[in-house]
């Protein structure tokens, strides 16, 4: 694995991601990630982030500068949602907090059933 694109699709494959998922999750087309992953277009430095954010991963991995591909300690730090809350709308956060609310109530229900039988 050697060149930019080698990179993007071997992680893309490790997390079980077709190109329309990473396409979908990096703001990018297909046929953007197709052409990337083929080395036939370099991304701007703009896509190389959404990429990277998407991937979970860290720049110098995918431009070959290290053969770690785990995001580094500020990523890591910053991310309270994939991608960190930049990678979201105001519609996709409050979407993602009334699942949760959701889901925290329903769990409660299910525990006093429970405690209660």
């Amino acid at each position: 694995m050697h060149t930019l694109g080698d990179r993007i699709k071997h992680l893309r494959e490790l997390k079980n991601l077709t190109q329309k998922d990473l396409a979908s999750r990096a703001g990018l087309t297909t046929v953007q990630l197709s052409r990337y992953e083929t080395n036939d277009r370099k991304p701007d430095p703009e896509s190389l982030r959404r990429i990277v954010d998407a991937l979970d991963t860290n720049g110098d991995y995918l431009l070959g500068r290290t053969s770690d591909p785990s995001p580094t300690e500020e990523m890591q730090a910053s991310m309270s949602f994939y991608g960190g809350p930049e990678a979201y709308t105001a519609d996709e956060i409050a979407m993602m907090e009334a699942a949760l609310k959701a889901y925290r109530e329903q769990k409660k229900k299910l525990l006093d059933n429970q405690s209660n039988n």
